[in-house]
């Protein structure tokens, strides 16, 4: 099996990479090629292709050379405040590559993996989001990948060969990410710096990159393995389990980081509302997505957030150990 991944120099990129199945010959790319520089660690940018998802025309021509059996499209546009200035930038990579993946592999009869996100819901129902449920983005950034959802399923809708994967709260022990982020705040301020405060009144589902990247792979492995009559659901829902707000993972890696060893000592950790740290861009303040169906499908267990949080961390301190 031939798979082009995008996004490959990133953190969920770098996560599926090492994870590769047996079998598969992966067509690693990442928007500066060969020269693009990893972020902590873990394979960087060595040796990968350059494709630049802003250009739709580079990736029709890489799906139309390659001709793979899947393209994973893991690369994204994610600075989610800096879209609210950079909308067409956004739209662009978020909208237009899955377009023009799809269009392409319409023509060489390949299949499209889109990951996506909780951020195309608005945040405002209080209970664990159905994938069949109405996009309602807030922001740029999730009206963009809301877009690219819309393009997957106008090309590809109802042939079985596009499916879409939502996930939440991408964090790995590489790249950046809010548990690296927190990390370092908490050695920066734990002997004698300032509280942290953290926005409790957003709540959502960490996801390890490190178990997302398991289930993309086992989806196309097991979307291989089912009849052309069989095809995937084409929205699916994947996170890590349970419940968390931005405070209650900021306080978790300020424990895990003790217990590992990483941290002396770490920072007191203040709730706050989103109001008392307003940003650019709007965020849902509950985007819990119903994760059970793919789970069953893809005969996967859940994994807590805390523990699959602890083997990040845990991969940090064999990085730096």
């Amino acid at each position: 099996m031939r798979v082009l991944l995008t996004g490959a120099a990133g953190q969920l990129g770098q996560a599926l990479r090492q994870r590769l199945p047996e079998g598969v010959e992966l067509i690693a790319t990442s928007r500066s090629g060969a020269n693009s520089g990893g972020t902590g660690g873990g394979g960087g940018g060595d040796g990968l292709l350059a494709l630049d998802l802003a250009d739709a025309g580079a990736c029709r021509a890489a799906v139309r050379e390659h001709r793979p059996d899947w393209v994973l499209n893991a690369g994204a546009y994610t600075a989610v405040d800096r879209a609210e200035s950079e909308p067409e930038l956004a739209l662009a990579v978020n909208g237009g590559a899955p377009r023009a993946f799809a269009e392409a592999l319409a023509e060489t009869g390949g299949r499209l993996l889109q990951v996506s996100t909780d951020f195309v819901f608005d945040g405002r129902q209080g209970s664990p989001y159905r994938p069949e449920q109405p996009r309602r983005p807030l922001g740029v950034y999730g009206a963009s990948k809301a877009a690219g959802e819309e393009e997957v399923e106008e090309v590809l809708g109802g042939s079985g060969r596009g499916v879409i994967l939502r996930t939440s709260w991408v964090m790995g022990p590489v790249g950046k990410n809010f548990a690296l982020t927190m990390l370092r705040l908490h050695r920066e301020r734990g002997a004698a710096g300032p509280a942290l405060g953290v926005v409790a009144d957003q709540v959502g589902c960490p996801t390890s990159t490190l178990t997302l990247a398991a289930a993309c792979w086992r989806l196309i492995t097991h979307a291989d393995a089912r009849a052309a009559a069989d095809p995937l659901p084409p929205v699916l829902h994947w996170s890590d389990a349970g419940a968390a707000s931005w405070y209650d993972v900021a306080v978790a890696v300020g424990d895990l980081g003790l217990e590992l060893g990483l941290l002396e000592q770490a920072a007191p950790v203040n709730p706050i509302t989103t109001a008392d740290y307003p940003l650019p861009a709007p965020r849902p303040s509950y985007s819990l997505l119903a994760c059970g169906a793919t789970r069953q499908l893809l005969g996967l267990d859940p994994l807590h957030w805390r523990t699959a949080l602890r083997e990040v961390l845990r991969q940090v301190l064999a990085a730096v150990g």
